[in-house]
């Protein structure tokens, strides 16, 4: 099972001065919207990607978690910003 993790040489970063949340990649920066950066927070490495469904489904009751989740992981993946 997949447990995703930030690839190396990306950072996630709060821009204190723009009030957003931040993908910082060697060669450009990503502004992450919604709660983008609430679902990278939790790729660490150690949780499963059902542990952050569920977890982001505890925070955000009614919210369209195991649907949109797994797809928001997966296309972070394909842009090689997860591992």
């Amino acid at each position: 099972m997949w447990r995703p993790a930030l690839s190396p040489g990306i950072m996630l970063r709060r821009d204190r001065v723009r009030e957003a949340d931040l993908l910082v990649l060697p060669e450009r920066v990503v502004v992450l919207t919604g709660r983008a950066a609430d679902i990278v927070r939790l790729c660490d490495g150690r949780r499963h990607v059902a542990d952050i469904v569920g977890e982001l489904a505890d925070r955000f009751p009614g919210a369209p978690v195991p649907d949109e989740v797994p797809v928001f992981l997966t296309r972070l993946r394909e842009q090689g910003w997860l591992r």
